[in-house]
């Protein structure tokens, strides 16, 4: 056997930390599975104090939910062993992690909610062990993503048949009945099919991302066009504001008819930096920005209900005791407030109090038991997260993967900012649940779809070129397409 090339990507002492295979690049799942044990290490902990502060005693219960945990991202590990063997060793432990926190506070309120219900005769049905089960769902969905989508690039011969299924799921929940899509604390976005809720527009704003960045490949041309130059910026042809005009009024037809301020902000804001991305343009951003404080400020005079939100969100105190008043914005920051800078232990706190502590505002549960220092540390993860899939999408050699990576881990990030600011006050309180930390489905569901992509582009952009070409995979035109993405106006 030769010597190893000392040029090749990771070099000789890289392969010390995973198993390196015959290319000489490291797959790097050593470093995966140390830090999925160092995240479970963490999780069981958390779920240790919790018991300890609350009954005073250890039940077998968080056995239980520590071998679920353990079971579950075990064989996640197993599966990106085997079908993503390239892909980022840091994606799968952060989203490990949060999740696992994320089941630790659920399992908290459980306890809290249930002693409640106890003391009034009222039977009690925990959340920790549904939000398993729809762990478990949603990581067969990533394994399923992985095995079904061996190229990303494929993904672009359906990208019509995405933007219309984003579309039809987005607006599905105003078009159909009460019975079958029910206003649910002010905002029209569930589906209810028999037992069973879901919430659609989870679903639709990954395949709209998938659509949006096959779209600003195929067309880049048409965004690079400049018409008239006004006080030194190039502005673009009136004609080609067609994709911008029609992204605006879906995110106000979300805003107004929906009632859904955090989707209508969270799909427009992406498609903007998405479109930014492409052209490295920022009259785009400006055009944008400047469509949607319009529409904004016009849905403000026209509808009680973004009236309630912003008075909310500028007093919460002056409508503390009002139907859909600041009550559950009030409480959440009395609760940041008592947790200060380094919380009151997990257990200890009183983050029950809150309405809907574990979904729409599970940040402020955390801000009260772990303090500013552990709510600091919690956006740390998801700012890693998202910078190992921002990293992907610089290294992929696609346009339409690099689009595609930077437009999912922006539109993660932008999911935590809004959330987070609509709990501490920064921003209107907009409803949506943080990704992989809050209760529920729909939202577990989509973000772990997300997630498998980001494996998959990650995967394409550190996997090694081999000398013998492979066959080939049949793909669209679009997805040859060269990697420049920005061609400054002349």
């Amino acid at each position: 056997m030769g010597a190893p090339v000392q040029g090749a990507v990771g070099g000789p002492a890289a392969g010390r930390t995973g198993s390196t295979p015959e290319g000489g690049t490291p797959t790097r799942r050593g470093t995966e599975l140390w830090l999925l044990g160092f995240a479970a290490l963490i999780v069981t902990s958390a779920l240790v104090l919790v018991e300890a502060n609350q009954e005073q005693t250890l039940t077998f219960r968080i056995v239980w939910y520590g071998l679920a945990y353990l079971a579950l991202f075990g064989v996640a590990h197993v599966a990106v062993r085997k079908f993503a063997p390239y892909a980022d060793p840091l994606i799968l432990p952060c989203v490990a992690l949060l999740n696992g926190l994320g089941l630790v506070v659920i399992y908290r309120i459980d306890l809290a909610l249930s002693e409640r219900a106890l003391r009034a005769g009222r039977e009690f049905n925990n959340d920790v062990p549904k939000q398993i089960l729809w762990t478990a769902v949603a990581l067969a969905l990533l394994l399923a993503v992985l095995v079904v989508i061996k190229d990303h690039r494929t993904l672009t011969k359906y990208y019509y048949t995405f933007g219309v299924a984003g579309l039809v799921l987005l607006a599905l929940p105003a078009l159909l009945p009460g019975i079958i899509a029910p206003t649910i604390n002010g905002a029209k976005i569930w589906l209810r099919i028999g037992p069973f809720s879901i919430q659609p527009g989870e679903f639709s704003k990954v395949l709209l991302l998938v659509f949006f960045a096959a779209f600003l490949v195929s067309k880049r041309d048409l965004f690079m066009s400049a018409g008239r130059r006004v006080l030194g910026v190039d502005l673009p042809r009136a004609r080609d504001l067609g994709p911008v005009l029609f992204a605006w009024a879906m995110s106000l037809g979300v805003l107004v008819f929906q009632k859904d301020l955090g989707t209508s902000l969270l799909f427009y804001g992406t498609i903007l930096v998405m479109l930014y991305v492409a052209t490295e343009r920022g009259v785009w951003v400006g055009i944008g920005v400047s469509l949607f404080v319009g529409g904004a400020l016009v849905a403000y005079q026209l509808f009680t209900h973004v009236q309630q939100r912003v008075a909310n969100w500028l007093d919460p105190l002056a409508t503390y005791d009002d139907a859909g008043g600041g009550y559950q914005i009030a409480q959440a920051l009395f609760g940041l407030g008592t947790g200060g800078v380094g919380g009151t232990g997990l257990g200890a706190g009183r983050p029950d109090l809150v309405p809907l502590a574990n979904t729409d505002f599970i940040v402020a549960a955390i801000g009260e038991e772990l303090g500013f220092i552990g709510l600091a540390s919690l956006l740390l993860i998801y700012t890693v997260l998202a910078l190992r899939g921002m990293r992907s999408a610089l290294a992929v050699r696609d346009t339409f993967g690099k689009l595609l990576g930077g437009g999912l881990s922006f539109l993660l990030i932008m999911q935590v900012f809004v959330v987070v600011g609509g709990v501490t006050k920064l921003i209107p309180m907009t409803g949506i649940t943080a990704p992989f930390l809050s209760y529920g489905g729909s939202s577990l569901l989509a973000n772990y779809i997300l997630v498998a992509l980001l494996l998959r582009i990650s995967d394409a952009a550190r996997r090694p070129q081999s000398g013998s070409r492979p066959r080939p995979v049949p793909q669209a035109p679009i997805a040859e397409a060269h990697t420049v993405m920005v061609e400054r106006p002349t």
